[in-house]
C-alpha cells in the first residue's frame, strides 16, 4: 500500500506564534468545495477550499455564543447544503456540562461572511452534555441531533431545516431509551440518504450493554426505527466517549465504524460487523467509487483502511473524513494545529 501522504502533500493549519490552540476539526465537501470547521479557545473558525482540499483560504470568524464545548469529540459541525454552508456548536455562559444550547451559524457566500448565531434548542441547557452532529441532505434537507437532557436521563433530540440551515424546527424526540438513557456522553453521526431519509448513529444503554445503534427515518423526522448495529455486544459500566461514524452510499446502503472495546469495526447494510483494527476515534466516508474509507488512532499513530489497513500520520488524534466525486478529505488535530490531508 502506498502511503497517502506519498501522494498528497499534507498541509498544516495552524495558530500564529504559539496562539491558542486549534481543535476538534470537522471537514465537509461538496464537488470541490471543501470546509474545516474548527474551536480556538471560545471562537469557532472555518478555513475553505475551492479546489478539493489542495488549498484553503486563511480560516475566518465564524462567531462566539459563549463557553464552547471542546474536546472528546466535542466541538464545531459543518455541512454544506447547495450554495449554504452551515456549522454548529454548543455553547452556554458558563459551559464545563453547567449549560449549553446548540447554536448554528450560516453562509451564502463561499464562507467569507456569517449570519448572527440561530439557537437550536428550544430549552434551555437541554445541550449542556455538549455532543451532536450535523449534516444535510437533498433539496436544502440540513439536521442536527444532540444527547439531550432536558428532563431526567439522556436521550437523542433533533431539529430540521428545510431551507439550508436558515430556520429550524421545533425539537423532537429520535429514540429514548427503555432503561432510562442512551450512552451520556458518546456523540451521535448522521446521514441523509438521495431520497431524504435520516439515519442517525448513537451509543445505546440496554441492559448493561453500550452498544451501537441506528435510528432511521423516511418521514423527515416524524418517527424513527431504531435497530442494533453489528452481531456482539459490549457490556461496559462506563461511557466510552466514541461514537464512531456512518455515511451513506450511492444505493443507499448504509455502512458504519465504530469501537467495540479496544478494537474498530465496520459494518455495510444490516450484516456482520468486520474488525478492521485497534484503537479508538474513527470516522468514515464513502468515496464517489462506493469504496469506504476510515481514520482512527491507535495509541499516538493515525491509521487509516479503503480496503488495506495503513498509517496515515505518526500523531494524530479526532480525525474527520469527507468525500466528493472530487476526492477524499481528511482533517485532524496534530499539536496546536490541524493537520490535512487529501486522501483521493
Amino acid at each position: 500500500m502506498i502511503l497517502a501522504s506519498v501522494l498528497f502533500p499534507l498541509l498544516t493549519l495552524a495558530p500564529n506564534d504559539g496562539g491558542t490552540a486549534w481543535k476538534q476539526p470537522r471537514v465537509a465537501m461538496d464537488g470541490k468545495t471543501a470546509v474545516v470547521a474548527y474551536g480556538a479557545g471560545n471562537d469557532v473558525f472555518a478555513a475553505v477550499s475551492k479546489d478539493a482540499g489542495k488549498t484553503f483560504g486563511k480560516p475566518v470568524l465564524v462567531g462566539n455564543a459563549g463557553v464552547i464545548s471542546l474536546g472528546r469529540h466535542r466541538g464545531p459541525r459543518v455541512a454544506i447544503s447547495g450554495n449554504s454552508i452551515v456549522i454548529s456548536a454548543i455553547a452556554g455562559a458558563q459551559g464545563k456540562g453547567q449549560d449549553g444550547e446548540l447554536w448554528a451559524w450560516r453562509s451564502v457566500d463561499g464562507g467569507k461572511t456569517w449570519s448572527s448565531a440561530a439557537k437550536i434548542t428550544d430549552v434551555p441547557g437541554a445541550a449542556r452534555e455538549g455532543l451532536h452532529t450535523l449534516t444535510a441532505g437533498p433539496k436544502g434537507m440540513v439536521f442536527a441531533a444532540w444527547l439531550d437532557l432536558r428532563n431526567k436521563g439522556t436521550r437523542l433530540m433533533a431539529s430540521l431545516s428545510r431551507d439550508g440551515g436558515a430556520a429550524w424546527s421545533p425539537n423532537f424526540a429520535v429514540y429514548e431509551s427503555p432503561d432510562g438513557h442512551i450512552c451520556e456522553c458518546c456523540h451521535p453521526s448522521a446521514a441523509i440518504d438521495a431520497d431524504g431519509t435520516i439515519h442517525v448513529m448513537f451509543r445505546n444503554w440496554l441492559g448493561g450493554s453500550r452498544d451501537m445503534w441506528i435510528a432511521t427515518s423516511k418521514d423527515n423526522g416524524k418517527s424513527f426505527e431504531a435497530k442494533k448495529v453489528g452481531e456482539g455486544t459490549w457490556v461496559l459500566n462506563a461511557c466510552p466517549m466514541d461514537g464512531g461514524d456512518l455515511a451513506v452510499k450511492a444505493n443507499r446502503e448504509v455502512v458504519t465504524s465504530w469501537r467495540r472495546e479496544q478494537k474498530i469495526y465496520w459494518t455495510k447494510g444490516s450484516g456482520e460487523e468486520t474488525l478492521v483494527g485497534t484503537g479508538k476515534d474513527s470516522a468514515l466516508a464513502v468515496d464517489s467509487s462506493g469504496r469506504t474509507v476510515i481514520v482512527w488512532t491507535e495509541g499516538m499513530r493515525l491509521m487509516a483502511y479503503d480496503g488495506a489497513v495503513y498509517e496515515l500520520a505518526p500523531h494524530g488524534g479526532f480525525a474527520s473524513v469527507a468525500a466528493s466525486p472530487a476526492g477524499v478529505l481528511a482533517a485532524w488535530e496534530s499539536g496546536n494545529g490541524i493537520s490535512v490531508q487529501r486522501l483521493r
